[in-house]
């Protein structure tokens, strides 16, 4: 179990630093690079709104699997 939590916790690490990069600051952010006429077709409201939603899910995941790790990982 302490294994599984431990690649949870880093997968969502992984994926909620690349979430955040992806954001559009107000330079635009890395968002721009993946076709900044895609976000205009997609509706940029829409993907802003759907990339708030998985960051803040993969933070949730984050934030108890290292919960879950304080108390799964042995006292040394």
């Amino acid at each position: 179990m302490l294994y599984i939590t431990l690649v949870l916790n880093v997968v969502s690490m992984g994926a909620l630093i690349a979430g955040i990069l992806m954001h559009s600051g107000r330079g635009g952010g890395l968002s721009d690079m993946f076709g900044g006429g895609g976000g205009a077709a997609l509706g940029s409201t829409a993907a802003e709104r759907n990339l708030n939603r998985i960051t803040f899910v993969f933070s949730l995941v984050w934030i108890f699997t290292l919960v879950a790790l304080t108390f799964l990982y042995p006292a040394v």
